[in-house]
């Protein structure tokens, strides 16, 4: 077995410290710099869930893209939207008490039928997505 002297040891212990505290300062900077890609919005349809497991008046929400996206099951059908607030980006969450989607930041409120404000500051309704149905599972998005 080696022998390893005191200072030799030491120079090791720093230099595992000094690497450790260049990838700790490094990663960040080359993460940011170099961003994994995230489309917009998806060039396929986006998977949401079974149609039996989505019950009247409940929502689900799954990332669409960059962004999230909700999908209520209203008593006209299937709604899906953009799950971002049209007044400063919050995520809108689905209220099945009042029948609407609700902003937590700025009590804003949007009709689960058509996106359009129903009050509160948001200056757009949401944006829809199309939903599609195939093999009793429910998508986001045009292309299957």
């Amino acid at each position: 077995m080696n022998n390893i002297s005191r200072s030799e040891f030491i120079k090791t212990i720093k230099l595992v410290f000094a690497s450790t505290g260049l990838v700790a300062i490094v990663a960040p900077i080359l993460s940011y710099l170099y961003p994994s890609p995230l489309e917009e919005t998806p060039s396929t349809a986006v998977f949401v869930e079974k149609l039996e497991e989505l019950p009247a008046n409940e929502s689900r929400t799954v990332l669409y893209g960059r962004y999230p996206a909700i999908v209520v099951n209203t008593s006209q059908g299937l709604k899906g939207y953009s799950a971002v607030c049209t007044h400063f980006a919050c995520i809108v969450k689905w209220n099945n008490q009042i029948n609407q989607f609700a902003c937590p930041c700025h009590a804003g409120f949007y009709d689960p039928l058509d996106g359009h404000v129903v009050s509160g500051p948001p200056p757009r309704p949401l944006a829809p997505i199309p939903i599609n149905i195939q093999d009793g599972k429910i998508y986001l998005g045009e292309q299957l």
